[in-house]
C-alpha cells in the first residue's frame, strides 16, 4: 500500500511552503506576538486568495473541491510556519461543521465566506475547566436563542461565526446536545479576549443573553457531529503539528551544525547527538501515524476514529518533544526572546490542548482499539 503524496499534491505543498516563506516569515509571527493585533489579516486574506482555506470545500461554495489528502499538506506547512491565522478554528472545526451538517442555505450563506477569509468561523465547546462532556455542557438553548458562556473559545475574539454547542433538553445526556450557528456581530454576544501561552493565536471567552442561533444539523445529534468532526480536524491538526515538529529539528540541526564550542561543531558531541536522533525519531514517527490517518480521512475508512486518535497523539508528542529539545540545542541563547525557539515551544503547548489534551486523546486510542478488537472477537 502506497501512503505516499501524489505529485499533484506534493506540488500543493511547495507552493503553500513558498507563500508562507515569502508572507510569513518569523518576523511577521513576532510582530503579532508583540503587536496589538490578534493575528496577520494581510496573510489571512492571501491565504484565501490563493485558494489556501477552502481546499476541501466544493466550488459551488467558492472552494477549491480537492481533498482531505491536499488540506494535509497545506495543514503541514500552516504548522511549519507558525502561521498566526485562525487556521484551525476557521477551515479545520466551523467549516468543517458546514460541510457536515449544514443546510443548503447556510452553506451558500457562509461557506463562500470561509473559503476566501472574507469571514472567520470558531467552534464554542468548554464551559468549564477539565474534559468536555455532555454533562458539563449547559449553554441553553430555546426558541431560537441562546444563553450561557463558553471559555476560551480559540479566535472568539476575531471571530464572525461561531458554531456553539448547546443544551436542548435538560439533564447530563448526550442526546440533550445539538449545535447552533450564531452570527457573532449579531444581539446578544459579548467577547472578552483570554490571554494564552501563545498570544498568536487568540482566544477569547464568549457570552450569550439570548443571542438569535440557527440550529445546525438535527436536534439531539450534536455530540455525535462533535466527534466525527473532531476525528477529521485530529487527523488535519496532527499535520500542522507535524509541519512544527519537523521544522524545530531543523533549527537544531542547523545551529549544531553551524555552533562551536572547544574548536568543535556541537552536533559532533555524543549529547547533542542523541538529542537530534530522539526528535528525529519522535518526527517520523509522528509522519507515519499522520500518513495512516490521512489515508483513513481521505478514504472513510472505518478505521478513522482509531487512526484519527494515534495521529493526534503521536503527533502532539513530537512537537512538543522536538520543540522542547530545539531549545535545549541552542543552549543558554534558546531561552531568550531574541531567538525564535520559543515560538516553537509556545505553539506545541498551545496545539496540546486543541480538540482536547492528550490524555484524553490516549484514553480515546485505548478505548477505540478495544472496542476493535471486539468487534473483530
Amino acid at each position: 500500500m502506497d501512503f505516499e503524496f501524489s505529485e499533484d499534491q506534493k506540488q500543493l505543498g511547495a507552493e503553500a511552503r513558498r507563500f508562507l516563506a515569502a508572507k510569513c516569515p518569523p518576523a511577521a509571527v513576532r510582530t503579532v506576538l508583540e503587536g496589538p493585533q490578534a493575528y496577520d489579516a494581510a496573510l489571512w486574506k492571501g491565504l484565501g486568495e490563493m485558494g489556501f482555506l477552502g481546499v476541501v470545500v466544493p466550488e459551488q461554495y467558492g472552494g477549491l473541491g480537492l481533498g482531505y489528502l491536499e488540506a494535509c499538506v497545506v495543514a503541514e506547512e500552516m504548522g511549519r510556519a507558525l502561521a498566526p491565522v485562525p487556521f484551525s478554528s476557521s477551515v479545520l472545526l466551523a467549516t468543517e461543521f458546514l460541510l457536515t451538517a449544514g443546510s443548503e442555505a447556510q452553506k451558500q450563506a457562509w461557506l463562500p465566506k470561509l473559503a476566501s477569509g472574507a469571514a472567520i468561523g470558531c467552534f464554542a465547546f468548554a464551559e468549564a475547566t477539565g474534559a468536555v462532556s455532555p454533562k458539563t455542557l449547559q449553554v441553553a438553548a430555546a426558541s431560537g436563542k441562546l444563553t450561557g458562556t463558553k471559555l476560551v473559545v480559540a479566535d472568539g475574539d476575531i471571530a464572525d461565526v461561531a458554531i456553539v454547542a448547546a443544551r436542548t433538553a435538560p439533564g447530563s445526556d448526550a442526546r440533550g446536545v445539538s449545535l447552533f450557528l450564531v452570527d457573532l456581530k449579531g444581539l446578544g454576544v459579548t467577547k472578552t479576549p483570554v490571554d494564552t501561552i501563545d498570544p498568536t493565536r487568540s482566544h477569547a471567552t464568549l457570552t450569550f443573553k439570548d443571542a438569535p442561533a440557527e440550529p445546525l444539523g438535527e436536534a439531539g445529534d450534536g455530540w455525535r457531529l462533535i466527534g466525527e468532526v473532531f476525528d477529521r480536524a485530529a487527523v488535519l491538526t496532527a499535520f500542522e503539528q507535524i509541519g512544527g515538529a519537523d521544522r524545530a529539528l531543523e533549527m537544531a540541526r542547523d545551529y549544531a551544525l553551524e555552533r562551536m564550542a572547544f574548536g568543535r561543531q556541537i552536533g559532533s558531541f555524543q549529547a547533542i547527538k542523541h538529542m537530534l536522533a530522539d526528535m528525529y525519531v519522535s518526527a517520523a514517527l509522528a509522519r507515519s501515524n499522520g500518513y495512516y490517518g490521512a489515508w483513513a480521512l481521505s478514504t472513510g475508512a472505518a478505521e478513522l476514529p482509531e487512526a484519527a486518535a494515534s495521529a493526534r497523539v503521536a503527533a502532539t508528542q513530537a512537537f512538543q518533544h522536538c520543540a522542547k529539545n530545539n531549545i535545549q540545542v541552542h543552549g543558554g541563547m534558546g531561552f531568550t526572546w531574541a531567538f525564535d525557539c520559543h515560538l516553537f515551544y509556545r505553539r506545541s503547548n498551545l496545539l496540546a490542548l486543541n480538540l482536547g489534551s492528550l490524555s484524553q486523546w490516549q484514553d480515546a486510542l485505548i478505548q477505540r482499539m478495544r472496542e476493535r478488537n471486539v468487534q473483530a472477537a
